[in-house]
């Protein structure tokens, strides 16, 4: 069958990809956080059966792929995977489908990073479906500082914290200190007889909350740390760490204002990092810090 060129992109806005014979397709499928139910993914192994190839292909984003379908299948494809409330999608220069890593349930997890993916896609990528960017934007959720989803080179990243509080009064100097023995990153230290941490060494992991006999770290403050204008590929690009942790809530809020901020300011064709180093990351921080972006939301979105 001759496909247009023209007909090859509208299929392409729909997630439906064309394979290198250029006769049969791959439908990408979307998940909320990457996780699926077990109805969802006996839908996809039938559809894969029926309509593709066989095959279910994993993406590095944590989408899905059914491969080898025809033309003619495509919809019906479409519709069958729609009996389990999911959709083919996840191109274009939009808000692309979310990344997080498993720190819902890990034992290094200090964030629900699922959930928060859950509320980043309902808002943005499906809130903002209809948004054209300047280029594609990529967000990904880590659960902690172990950077499994590398939160630093998407163009905008959280990556769950947990900042320890050390109340100093408490420490007694042990000559062994677990403290001391625990942390990863050499942040804690006994030096003339206490317990000191350097807070530029500290990556708020957490793994020394609880640890000290004498209680003084029993805990910490949960939140998360956001990184701006990372990208890998051909150009990598480490993201710019913004300057203070954040609450689950005010992450949302970020992400909202970095995209509106992206859609005022971006030029055609340029990746928010590039972006970032036209107008420079204090002017950037400055910006999605303040309200205005907010407040200026709907022309933003229609200019």
């Amino acid at each position: 069958m001759n496909i247009t060129p023209e007909e090859r992109k509208r299929l392409k806005g729909q997630g439906i990809l064309s394979n290198r014979d250029e006769e049969h397709f791959s439908a990408r499928i979307i998940t909320e956080n990457g996780v699926l139910n077990a109805r969802q993914m006996i839908n996809l192994g039938e559809a894969a059966d029926r309509y593709g190839n066989g095959n279910v292909a994993f993406t590095a984003r944590m989408t899905l792929e059914i491969q080898g379908i025809t033309y003619e299948n495509i919809e019906k494809l479409q519709d069958h995977i729609q009996k389990e409330g999911m959709v083919t999608g996840g191109t274009g220069n939009k808000v692309r489908p979310v990344v997080a890593c498993k720190g819902t349930v890990c034992v290094y997890g200090l964030l629900d990073t699922q959930g928060l993916a859950k509320a980043i896609h309902h808002r943005f990528y499906e809130g903002y479906r209809n948004v054209t960017l300047p280029h594609k934007f990529k967000i990904a959720v880590g659960g902690c500082p172990n950077n499994c989803v590398k939160p630093d080179l998407n163009d905008l990243g959280i990556m769950g914290q947990r900042v320890p509080a050390y109340e100093n009064q408490l420490c007694r100097g042990c000559k062994k200190c677990n403290i001391e023995d625990t942390c990863p990153m050499g942040a804690a230290k006994i030096a003339d007889g206490i317990l000191t941490i350097d807070p530029k060494l500290c990556n708020n992991c957490g793994l020394c909350i609880g640890k000290c006999h004498f209680k003084a770290i029993p805990g910490g403050m949960a939140g998360c740390k956001i990184y701006v204008g990372g990208r890998w590929g051909k150009k990598t690009r480490p993201g710019n760490l913004l300057s203070r942790v954040y609450t689950p809530e005010e992450a949302l809020d970020m992400v909202e204002k970095a995209i509106l901020y992206y859609k005022e300011q971006g030029q055609p064709g340029e990746r928010f990092g590039a972006m970032i180093d036209r107008l420079g990351i204090d002017a950037v921080e400055k910006a999605l810090e303040g309200d205005a972006l907010l407040q200026r939301k709907t022309a933003i979105l229609e200019g």
